[in-house]
């Protein structure tokens, strides 16, 4: 993407420009994923993950009249190992798999490559445009994807609110600046109400272009989505946004490119935002609910039964990763969006 380094870029601009430059985007040049990367996400800490995910899948598609055609679709697949797992757990359920299209949106061409690597399976299509899918209904699946689509950042300060910039004249010297905004032309254009009862705003706006198309689909040809990401429930907001490289923190304005930019889902205001389609409904938990609801912990204990202490070890560590509060299981929320006359709340039932 061509920048303007006269000016100073809104935050939402150069997080776009850092990670998805074409030449020199983080996400568009190297596989960010597992030891040698910056981050290890659930997919890559077992294949457990997958396998539960792709079992909801078939509950969730009984609860939709099981379908004789629909389109599993994965937003931002990562390496493409999540979906490699469903599609193998799928096919034990050949009155399911057999009326799936496997369909994955993904952004970056450099993934696209390490994804039809993995993959190696004729049995998968690329969509550029989720708007362009068919008319069946449609599984969206969305694992850490959210987290990785650009931001705004809106600080108040007294009665003013103030849009953060990055100033990147001399990009080994950037630095972030803040502009006064008018947040009520901001809500105008966007139809919906950030800065309430607010004294810090972060979102996304192409995360509500996301949201809302996937409503309007789910809305129009039936089916729904969930969201796997880490976030957190309060109403307030606050400043979540941070860099990551070779899996430590790092400074944003610095290695720039080859640094990962993320922050965490205000999953209220995603639930807000749902909201505004009337005949949807919004579900959340944890993910140490949702993964312990659907069984994780049984299935570890059939697969471990035949196989060494070691390994039978290493792979209730990896369990453990996933679901103590303390590491993933309460940082990580698992969200559904789904037409409100479908009662189907496996994995959400609460306690």
């Amino acid at each position: 993407m061509k920048i303007n380094r006269e000016s100073a870029l809104p935050l939402d601009k150069f997080i776009e420009f850092a990670l998805y430059d074409k030449d020199n985007g983080y996400y568009m040049k190297k596989n960010p994923f597992g030891k040698e990367g910056d981050f290890i996400t659930a997919p890559n800490i077992t294949r457990l993950f997958s396998e539960i995910i792709a079992i909801w899948v078939i509950t969730f598609w009984k609860s939709i009249g099981s379908p004789k055609k629909f389109n599993l679709l994965e937003l931002g697949a990562g390496n493409g190992e999540m979906m490699k797992v469903i599609i193998a757990t799928l096919k034990k359920f050949p009155e399911c798999a057999n009326n799936c299209n496997f369909q994955i949106h993904e952004k970056s061409i450099f993934l696209i490559n390490q994804q039809k690597k993995n993959l190696k399976s004729d049995d998968i299509t690329w969509v550029d445009d989720i708007n362009k899918a068919n008319s069946n209904p449609t599984i969206f699946l969305a694992n850490e994807f959210f987290d990785a689509l650009p931001i705004k950042q809106f600080f108040r300060k007294k009665q003013s609110w103030f849009e953060r910039f990055v100033d990147l004249k001399e990009i080994d010297k950037a630095e972030f600046k803040e502009h006064i905004t008018d947040i009520r032309k901001i809500e105008k254009n966007l139809k919906f109400e950030i800065s309430k009862n607010q004294d810090i705003i972060e979102y996304s706006p192409l995360s509500f272009k996301y949201l809302k198309d996937i409503c309007s689909i789910i809305k129009k040809n039936d089916g729904g989505i969930l969201v796997i990401d880490y976030g957190y429930l309060n109403s307030k907001m606050y400043e979540t946004l941070q860099a990551v490289n070779k899996h430590k923190y790092s400074n944003i304005l610095r290695d720039i490119g080859d640094s990962d930019i993320t922050y965490n889902i205000n999953f209220s205001l995603f639930e807000k935002f749902v909201d505004q389609f009337n005949d949807l409904d919004c579900i959340i938990n944890s993910q140490k609910k949702f993964l312990t609801s659907m069984g994780i912990i049984q299935r570890a204990e059939i697969v471990s039964e035949n196989i060494p202490f070691s390994k039978k070890t290493d792979l209730f560590y990896r369990i453990r990763r996933l679901i103590d509060e303390k590491q993933m299981g309460e940082l990580f929320k698992v969200m559904l969006i789904k037409k409100k006359k479908n009662k189907f709340k496996t994995g959400f039932k609460i306690d």
